[in-house]
């Protein structure tokens, strides 16, 4: 693999994907995950140990909690990350371990901060929309980097979509970098996130864009 994606959902978003019971989702950008690019499920004989990031958990259970799920066994969803993307990114000395890895996204999140960095941009959970240009300006205005923004399209009738995940690309150095393409690269990142029959995509740069403050 060539880049590590660092993404954050919107927890309304997600539970406006789907049709499992969100409790009172949080009202900041929370991880989704840290994912290698082009590779998955690198090792399926070192399983997930939950005692290893124990002295995580504070931090675990707030800033990469289980939005779908909260309320039941949460290990279940670092299980899956583990399994799918940091048995792969382990091949970096620095993510070699479930708590270097699970650290190290932590430690990512922290450092983008995106919640506070939109808020300094005047990008705030609204009932009007945004554009496109507006939200990508002020990303690229804080990190020196185009993120890849993802977004649900719209529902019969309606005529925005509505955001969903922001990713930022890291090199195997862990500096932040363009997620766009570069020459020579093949982007073969599958969908991440179907849930019932709702997908993200890519969001479109000419569509307003609905950034919910609650589950409708």
């Amino acid at each position: 693999w060539k880049k590590l994606y660092l993404a954050h959902h919107w927890p309304v978003t997600v539970c406006k994907m789907s049709a499992n019971d969100c409790q009172d989702p949080p009202e900041y950008w929370t991880i989704h995950g840290l994912w290698p690019d082009k590779t998955e499920e690198c090792n399926r004989t070192w399983h997930f140990n939950v005692t290893e990031i124990k002295d995580l958990m504070s931090d675990m259970r707030r800033y990469w909690p289980d939005v779908l799920h909260s309320s039941l066994n949460r290990t279940q969803f670092w299980k899956h990350e583990w399994d799918k993307h940091g048995t792969c990114a382990a091949t970096l000395e620095a993510l070699n371990s479930q708590k270097k890895y699970f650290g190290k996204a932590l430690e990512l999140y922290q450092h983008i901060d995106l919640n506070s960095c939109l808020l300094k941009a005047g990008i705030k959970p609204s009932s009007s929309y945004y554009q496109m240009t507006a939200i990508k300006e002020a990303l690229t205005r804080f990190y020196g980097v185009m993120p890849k923004i993802q977004c649900l399209p719209p529902e019969e009738g309606e005529k925005a979509q509505t955001i969903g995940q922001i990713e930022f690309c890291f090199t195997k150095e862990l500096q932040l970098r363009n997620c766009t393409t570069l020459k020579g690269e093949s982007d073969a990142m599958q969908a991440d996130l179907k849930l019932g029959t709702e997908e993200l995509s890519v969001c479109s740069d000419t569509l307003p864009i609905y950034y919910p403050s609650q589950v409708q």
